[in-house]
């Protein structure tokens, strides 16, 4: 399986940014290329479990609906795709380990592919983007999370 990954140290706790994570519903807010979240499914937990959403992604605007997997939590958090317009496939993950000075490192790794095949430097350099933008979008929310920004930017 061709896994794309990066990662990010974060000034945060392995709650704070895996709590961010399974926020979803809050994804329109802070996360650049996602335009809409529908929750179709909680787990016995009261976490989402299955959830489509509409995003800015390849170039263009693309719906799927994924599966999240919470078997290790708060370490991980997993994902595979159910449903999807322009991709078939958008699995994923999200590993949060404890580093030194209070800082988590946070990783992400990606798996897609377009229902229409691209050369794959292409594909590998959206994901890239895609996960570049995702680590940075979810530090910046963390960070502004502790702070005591609320969704709007003003202050609670």
């Amino acid at each position: 399986m061709d896994i794309t990954s990066d990662s990010k140290e974060i000034p945060a706790s392995v709650d704070a940014c895996f709590q961010a994570v399974v926020e979803v519903e809050s994804y329109p807010t802070w996360a650049s290329d996602v335009r809409s979240v529908q929750v179709v499914e909680h787990d016995t937990a009261g976490r989402p479990l299955r959830v489509a959403f509409r995003t800015g992604a390849f170039g263009r605007s693309a719906s799927y609906t994924l599966l999240y997997d919470y078997s290790d939590a708060p370490h991980s958090i997993s994902w595979s795709q159910v449903a999807g317009d322009i991709t078939s496939k958008m699995d994923g993950r999200y590993t949060f380990d404890r580093s030194a000075n209070e800082m988590t490192q946070v990783t992400y790794e990606l798996s897609a592919e377009l229902i229409v095949p691209l050369p794959s430097f292409v594909k590998r350099r959206a994901e890239v983007k895609i996960i570049r933008t995702a680590l940075d979008d979810l530090a910046e929310r963390v960070q502004s999370h502790a702070n005591g920004e609320l969704a709007d930017g003003t202050h609670s």
